[in-house]
Formats: C-alpha cells, sequence, structure tokens
C-alpha cells in the first residue's frame, strides 16, 4: 500500500510546525526537502550567525527526528 503524497512546501510547513511544538529555533533557518531514490530527509540551513545562536544545534536534531517520523507517513511529490 503507498504512502499518501505531500508537496515539499506541505512538507515542510509540517515540519515547522512540529518545530514550534518541540523547540526554540532561532530565525533564519531554511528546511528544504532532499530526495534520495525513493525516500526523502530534511535539511536545514543557516548562515553563521543564526546556526551560532543558542537551540539551533537542537532543532536540527529535532528537525531530523520529524523527517524520519514523516518520511515513513509520506512520500514526497514529484
Amino acid at each position: 500500500m503507498s504512502k499518501p503524497v505531500k508537496s515539499e512546501s506541505e512538507l515542510i510547513a509540517m515540519a515547522r510546525a512540529e518545530l514550534k511544538v518541540h523547540a526554540d529555533c532561532p530565525d533564519g533557518m531554511t528546511i528544504s526537502v532532499i530526495r534520495d531514490g525513493n525516500s526523502w530527509e530534511f535539511r536545514a540551513n543557516a548562515d553563521q550567525a543564526t546556526s551560532d545562536r543558542p537551540g539551533y544545534p537542537e532543532c536540527v536534531a529535532m528537525l531530523v527526528q520529524i523527517g524520519d517520523h514523516l518520511s515513513k507517513q509520506y512520500d514526497v511529490e514529484g
């Protein structure tokens, strides 16, 4: 049975909503979807000033966990 399909923007919005609940992330972090064959994962990126802020490493770690969870539930469009 196939998983429901979501667009990259829908998946990123879901990740941002989860991050707001579970972590205090600094502004300026961008999230992208990286495809790898039939699977996908989130990737975080930020400039040096943002990545140096307190909480950024924890946000990236939380994003990885959220991506693991969502990738088991949804396929990415395209």
